[in-house]
């Protein structure tokens, strides 16, 4: 353990400055990894010299895939879907998601800026990067134009993703989330890709199940810590 931390510590301060913060770690690890034997060992061995170092547990994230010939709900017509008009929409849908979000990235922004504020920073950070073009994304509708929700299917650097799916707060319960995450799945499979990937909160339980009700499998687990 002493020696991790030492490593730990010679490493960050090679890279970051002494007045920054550390960059976030993140861990892939089985999605059974709790189950005991080395594996468990390890991964807690691991959080507990970064703990050591000043880091804390902020997430347990569930790594997600869809894979070709997984049926596809039909869609049941409660709504309509729309491309994006523009950067400016999506970023104000973006903001208004964040009231009452259970994502704990987003979480973690609202304690240090405005809900704007956090939008613009996770737009520019992943969104504005995909290699794919924005006529992917999709805005769901009530059938008089009123917007829903929205889902942004992609390709990053390695898979084609589903990289932001979200309700509006108003319209939450309503088992919406299931609609649009299936439309952003089928923009993508007509595609022929491969596999398409996604992530979401261990905690966010609304949003896991919707994966799991559409056909995604958790491959594996992703433990995120970081530096106050």
């Amino acid at each position: 353990m002493d020696i991790g931390v030492r490593l730990l510590r010679t490493a960050t301060a090679a890279v970051v400055r002494a007045d920054a913060r550390p960059p976030e770690y993140n861990r892939t690890v089985p999605p059974g990894w709790r189950k005991g034997g080395a594996t468990r060992r390890i991964v807690e061995d691991r959080m507990l010299a970064l703990e050591r170092t000043g880091a804390r547990p902020l997430v347990e994230r569930l790594l997600l895939e869809w894979r070709p010939g997984t049926p596809l709900p039909e869609p049941k017509g409660r709504l309509a879907f729309r491309p994006v008009r523009d950067t400016e929409e999506i970023l104000a849908l973006m903001t208004r998601v964040l009231d009452g979000t259970l994502d704990a990235h987003s979480r973690d922004d609202l304690t240090r800026m405005s809900p704007r504020e956090a939008a613009a920073r996770h737009y520019e950070e992943e969104l504005a990067h995909y290699r794919s073009p924005q006529d992917w994304w999709r805005i769901a509708t009530l059938p008089d134009g009123e917007p829903v929700g929205f889902v942004t299917p992609a390709r990053n650097d390695y898979n084609p993703v589903i990289g932001y799916l979200a309700v509006l707060p108003e319209h939450r319960g309503n088992g919406y989330i299931d609609e649009i995450l299936a439309e952003g799945t089928r923009i993508l499979s007509t595609r022929d890709v491969p596999r398409i990937r996604a992530a979401t909160d261990l905690g966010n339980t609304p949003m896991a199940n919707a994966f799991q009700r559409i056909g995604y499998v958790n491959f594996a687990r992703r433990i995120c810590m970081t530096w106050s």
